[in-house]
């Protein structure tokens, strides 16, 4: 599909409209249903919100955004009402203001807007930014694919679940993205300073970038005469985005690393290592995984900006980064796309690399491509078939969610030895 640029433009369209079909026609009504039945208030979807009011309560009438008042507050505007801990039909999630203080810099310019407002704009940012991280990821990688592909990977990007799901809740982990890739196409372009001042800005969810941090941290101080001006980037910026929460809440830190602890408690705090094998195995598994990292880090430590290690060293970063973070959600999957460009460029190697580097080929079409064709098999149904039934099936396009970081990290470990064999 991806080699012929009429076909794959006109089928990448039909699997991304469909995955948008299946979410606002299929998903959506089933959790709306859902909802109703047991009794469970829905809320109003957006995680920019519990953001949004404790940034407005911090700058705007100077109340700390991690009190039980300020969480109260967010409840009855997220859900409707404040959360009763003694009824079991609530939800968990209390959706408490579990941010770095310094977050509310990020949104100032929207606090004097009503909230309708800040969504609608707030979405189109979301899709755009979304949009330009797949561009920026290709100059990253230094693959520069004709017009058709470009094409290709940017609808197949925009109408892909992880993406969708992002938009409609308004997540920051789609902002995150944009800002570690705009991070690392200035890296690419010798921009050191302004790349570390927009990786300092990406951590406003730290336990996204910290591994990169601490493996760009290692490939600066390998180079550090050529690469300090990154690192003093980074280190400007965190200074004053710390810093500047602190002038504005003292003592904010600490507020935030115990809201932190109670997100993981009502959460349940479960990597994707954890999901798939136990929380024990999970450890021990995460931990190779992090040993692994370590080992690519120390090897590429002098990779020139611009080569294949370079882009191998911030793919498998941000690969192994999904699988042992302590919790696990589709849309965080966005960050794996320097991962999928690179796979998709060596598909022609990977392919000729014997039979068991053909199966895991198959084995990942599979599982990458298996939520499309689910969703398109489902909004044919729904052409056929009531809508409750087809909505039966709204877990079916997700069957493949948690295997997704598996493969394509699967495939970087192949290109890793190719690295090494040359």
């Amino acid at each position: 599909m991806l080699r012929n640029s009429q076909t794959g433009v006109v089928l990448a369209l039909l699997f991304a409209a469909s995955m948008w079909f299946y979410v606002a026609r299929i998903l959506v009504p089933y959790q709306r249903a859902d909802a109703v039945a047991h009794q469970r208030p829905r809320g109003n979807l957006s995680d920019l919100y519990p953001r949004w009011l404790g940034a407005r309560e911090l700058l705007l009438h100077h109340l700390n955004p991690y009190s039980l008042e300020v969480t109260r507050e967010i409840q009855v505007g997220y859900y409707g009402r404040e959360l009763d801990p003694h009824y079991e039909r609530d939800p968990k999630d209390q959706q408490a203001f579990a941010y770095p203080a310094y977050v509310a810099f990020l949104l100032a310019p929207t606090l004097g807007l009503p909230f309708e407002a800040v969504m609608t704009g707030f979405k189109w940012v979301l899709i755009l930014l979304t949009a330009t991280s797949v561009l920026l990821w290709l100059r990253t990688v230094d693959w520069h694919p004709d017009v058709a592909m470009k094409s290709i990977l940017l609808i197949l990007t925009l109408g892909s679940f992880p993406a969708i799901q992002g938009f409609k809740l308004q997540q920051l982990s789609l902002v995150v993205a944009g800002l570690v890739a705009g991070s690392a196409a200035l890296l690419v372009s010798k921009h050191f300073f302004a790349a570390g001042i927009l990786l300092s800005l990406s951590t406003i969810k730290p336990q996204l970038v910290l591994p990169l941090m601490l493996c760009l941290l290692l490939w600066t101080v390998s180079d550090w005469s050529h690469r300090q001006r990154f690192f003093w980037g980074f280190v400007l910026g965190m200074a004053a985005l710390v810093g500047g929460a602190e002038i504005v809440l003292p003592g904010w830190i600490g507020d935030f690393l115990a809201a932190t602890r109670d997100y993981r408690r009502y959460t349940g705090g479960k990597s994707l290592l954890d999901t798939l094998l136990s929380p024990s195995v999970g450890r021990v598994a995460a931990l190779a995984a992090l040993l692994l990292l370590l080992a690519v880090a120390w090897r590429f430590r002098r990779a020139e900006l611009g080569s294949r290690e370079f882009s191998l060293l911030l793919a498998t970063t941000l690969a192994i980064t999904l699988i042992v973070i302590p919790m696990f959600a589709p849309y965080n999957q966005l960050l794996l796309l320097p991962a999928i460009l690179l796979v998709v460029r060596e598909w022609p190697e990977l392919w000729k690399n014997g039979a068991l580097s053909k199966a895991a080929c198959v084995l990942t079409v599979a599982i990458m491509g298996w939520p499309w064709f689910a969703a398109l098999g489902l909004t044919l149904a729904s052409l056929t078939i009531p809508a409750a039934s087809v909505e039966r099936g709204w877990a079916v396009p997700l069957y493949t969610s948690l295997g997704i970081p598996l493969v394509i990290l699967a495939q970087l470990a192949s290109l890793l030895a190719r690295v090494e064999r040359d």
